[in-house]
């Protein structure tokens, strides 16, 4: 078999495991999810399965990339603003399994030297700079003043979204949109 095509044969297979261990983790929790039922659901052995990630931690890592990817492109738009990161947290509260892995994956990589310590740098970074974008349109519509610090008021909306999905685990009744809509409404009404 001509290389090319090992490649991309190689390549459609990781993306089919990721996607079952996305709906796996997704349904119950990064702890129930074994690499047994996600090899099952993709026709591979255990070992089979690990061919393709170097570790639990870079297949975790990789479901919660194709799930910011997959989030991302359903929700925010050129022009969705911080509607479109409320409404990935919307969709969050239908997937607490990865909620769970996201909330335990991202206290435990914040020790140096952990596989996907660096992953979580970038994605912080990334989030961060999703919702400063929301911050300037917000600022261009004129719902929000223009001497705001946008840097730290996204970091500040993005501990609270963490922290608010770790309360949520502990306690579904809390309505982690509309507590960071208040926020968001708080934030407005005090830079005007």
């Amino acid at each position: 078999m001509p290389a090319r095509r090992a490649y991309a044969k190689g390549a459609a297979k990781r993306e089919e495991i990721l996607a079952v261990a996305l709906d796996v983790v997704a349904k119950n929790g990064c702890r129930k999810a074994t690499n047994r039922e996600i090899a099952k659901r993709v026709g591979l052995t255990q070992p089979g399965l690990m061919h393709y990630f170097s570790s639990r931690e870079e297949l975790f890592q990789e479901v919660l990339r194709t799930r910011d990817q997959r989030d991302h492109a359903l929700y925010n738009g050129p022009d969705a603003g911080f509607d479109g990161f409320l409404a990935v947290i919307r969709h969050n509260a239908q997937v607490p399994g990865l909620v769970q892995l996201y909330a335990e994956f991202a206290a435990e990589a914040s020790i140096a030297g952990h596989p996907a310590h660096d992953f979580f740098v970038k994605r912080y970074r990334w989030v961060r700079g999703v919702v400063a974008q929301a911050i300037v349109l917000a600022q261009e519509q004129g719902l929000m003043g223009p001497d705001l610090d946008i840097a730290g008021a996204a970091d500040l909306i993005v501990a609270a979204t963490d922290g608010l999905q770790v309360e949520w685990l502990h306690d579904p009744s809390i309505d982690m949109t509309q507590r960071l809509t208040d926020l968001w409404q708080l934030l407005c009404r005090s830079s005007k």
